[in-house]
């Protein structure tokens, strides 16, 4: 069975990518290169210490003198690497402003298209017609104000007046409406006053007389 799943297409390769990316593999050539000079300079500068150490001057200065030309190529190859560099980095960076630039012209021409669309006089014609409606609708609120009794106008605040305290009574919580043991709830009766036994009465003893006379 075929797949119906469309494969997503390829990015087109432009001659512009192509050409960065050519630059981009010679830079790479150049690293390699460079590389490759500088492990040579390390190994004349070896050899000419060898020979030094062995009594060959002669030898030992051929070898400085082999380092010496390989190291002039070096430096070209750096500055060759340089500015390779530099014209990747403004061919890069021109790519990216002629973006910018497709940018705005597209979008240029879009405000273009939207401006034609709502020219300045359909808008004055609305914004004309829009203050007409705003007069219109003014004179009706005043007519009707003004054949209005005073009766009708405080019949119509009291009516308001409702409706705003009926919005804030359903705005309110719901009181709890009480449950039927406390409305079925008995009533206290008066406590009786406590009857203390006459055996807890304290006795009064009687004191004698002073002109009682007194037995022999």
């Amino acid at each position: 069975m075929g797949s119906n799943s469309s494969k997503p297409k390829a990015a087109k390769i432009t001659a512009h990518d192509k050409a960065i990316l050519d630059l981009k593999v010679q830079r790479d050539r150049l690293r390699q290169y460079n590389k490759k000079l500088e492990n040579v300079v390390t190994k004349e500068t070896e050899n000419a210490k060898k020979h030094l150490a062995k009594g060959e001057k002669q030898r030992a200065l051929l070898a400085l003198r082999r380092k010496k030309f390989q190291e002039g190529l070096l430096e070209k190859t750096n500055l060759q690497m340089t500015n390779l560099d530099e014209l990747t980095f403004s061919i890069e960076q021109a790519m990216v402003e002629k973006q910018v630039f497709e940018g705005l012209a597209a979008g240029n021409q879009v405000l273009k298209e939207l401006q034609k669309e709502m020219s300045l006089s359909d808008v004055e014609k609305l914004m004309d017609e829009t203050a007409d409606a705003i007069a219109y609708q003014n004179e009706i609120d005043e007519l009707l104000s003004t054949r209005l009794s005073e009766a009708e106008v405080e019949d119509i605040e009291r009516e308001l007046d409702a409706l705003v305290e009926a919005e804030m009574a359903a705005k309110l919580p719901a009181v709890p409406a009480p449950s039927t043991r406390e409305l079925e709830a008995p009533e206290e009766e008066p406590e009786e006053e406590a009857v203390v036994p006459v055996a807890q009465k304290k006795k009064v003893k009687s004191k004698p007389a002073l002109n009682e006379p007194m037995l022999a």
